[in-house]
Protein backbone atom coordinates (compact mmCIF):
# COMPACT_ATOMS: atom_id res chain seq x y z
CA UNK A 1 0.00 0.00 0.00
CA UNK A 2 1.36 2.91 -1.23
CA UNK A 3 0.89 6.12 1.54
CA UNK A 4 0.06 9.93 0.10
CA UNK A 5 3.50 12.25 -0.12
CA UNK A 6 2.61 14.33 2.53
CA UNK A 7 1.88 11.08 4.93
CA UNK A 8 4.97 9.61 3.99
CA UNK A 9 7.23 13.02 4.31
CA UNK A 10 5.94 13.47 7.66
CA UNK A 11 7.25 9.90 9.09
CA UNK A 12 10.71 10.24 7.52
CA UNK A 13 13.15 9.70 9.98
CA UNK A 14 10.69 8.58 12.81
CA UNK A 15 11.27 5.59 14.42
CA UNK A 16 7.32 4.46 15.59
CA UNK A 17 7.82 5.19 19.09
CA UNK A 18 5.59 6.87 21.31
CA UNK A 19 6.69 11.23 22.11
CA UNK A 20 8.80 10.39 25.34
CA UNK A 21 8.90 14.49 26.47
CA UNK A 22 6.06 15.99 28.34
CA UNK A 23 2.18 14.25 28.82
CA UNK A 24 1.07 10.81 27.80
CA UNK A 25 -1.52 11.20 24.66
CA UNK A 26 -3.31 7.84 26.92
CA UNK A 27 -6.23 7.83 24.23
CA UNK A 28 -3.70 7.14 21.26
CA UNK A 29 -1.37 4.47 20.25
CA UNK A 30 -0.89 0.87 22.02
CA UNK A 31 -0.73 1.63 25.56
CA UNK A 32 2.11 -0.95 26.31
CA UNK A 33 4.57 0.09 23.97
CA UNK A 34 4.95 3.59 25.52
CA UNK A 35 6.31 2.04 28.59
CA UNK A 36 8.66 -0.55 26.53
CA UNK A 37 10.03 3.15 24.77
CA UNK A 38 10.48 4.98 27.58
CA UNK A 39 12.51 2.01 29.55
CA UNK A 40 14.54 2.04 26.48
CA UNK A 41 15.16 5.71 26.73
CA UNK A 42 15.95 5.84 30.60
CA UNK A 43 18.73 3.06 29.21
CA UNK A 44 20.12 4.93 26.84
CA UNK A 45 20.83 7.18 29.32
CA UNK A 46 21.48 5.46 32.60
CA UNK A 47 24.12 3.32 30.53
CA UNK A 48 26.53 6.23 30.14
CA UNK A 49 29.86 5.59 32.19
CA UNK A 50 30.32 8.15 34.66
CA UNK A 51 34.36 8.82 32.96
CA UNK A 52 32.67 8.70 29.34
CA UNK A 53 29.80 11.09 30.33
CA UNK A 54 32.45 13.55 31.88
CA UNK A 55 34.74 13.55 28.68
CA UNK A 56 31.40 13.93 26.65
CA UNK A 57 30.53 17.23 28.46
CA UNK A 58 33.86 18.51 28.38
CA UNK A 59 33.82 18.18 24.62
CA UNK A 60 30.47 19.77 24.83
CA UNK A 61 31.71 22.52 26.22
CA UNK A 62 34.48 22.97 23.85
CA UNK A 63 32.16 23.28 21.22
CA UNK A 64 29.60 25.63 22.83
CA UNK A 65 27.10 22.57 23.18
CA UNK A 66 25.06 21.71 26.42
CA UNK A 67 26.14 17.75 27.05
CA UNK A 68 22.16 16.71 26.26
CA UNK A 69 23.13 18.51 23.05
CA UNK A 70 26.16 16.60 22.38
CA UNK A 71 25.05 13.36 23.49
CA UNK A 72 21.82 13.75 21.03
CA UNK A 73 24.06 13.79 17.95
CA UNK A 74 26.09 11.03 19.06
CA UNK A 75 22.34 8.69 19.56
CA UNK A 76 20.82 10.15 17.11
CA UNK A 77 23.44 10.10 13.64
CA UNK A 78 26.25 8.09 15.23
CA UNK A 79 28.34 11.07 15.16
CA UNK A 80 30.96 12.29 16.92
CA UNK A 81 30.83 16.10 16.98
CA UNK A 82 34.63 17.85 15.96
CA UNK A 83 35.24 21.68 15.95
CA UNK A 84 35.28 21.92 11.93
CA UNK A 85 31.57 20.83 11.84
CA UNK A 86 30.69 24.25 12.33
CA UNK A 87 27.89 24.42 10.24
CA UNK A 88 26.34 21.46 12.04
CA UNK A 89 26.79 23.05 15.22
CA UNK A 90 25.30 26.68 14.24
CA UNK A 91 22.46 23.93 13.22
CA UNK A 92 21.89 22.70 16.72
CA UNK A 93 22.51 26.21 18.28
CA UNK A 94 19.81 27.53 16.09
CA UNK A 95 17.16 25.18 17.04
CA UNK A 96 18.14 25.64 20.73
CA UNK A 97 16.70 29.35 20.53
CA UNK A 98 13.38 28.02 18.59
Amino acid sequence: MQRPASLRSSLLGHNGGPPLDGDRPWNEGNFGSYFGWRAAHEAVWKSIPPAIAMRRARKAAALGLTYVEYTLEILDRGRYLQAGDTQRIAEIIAARRS
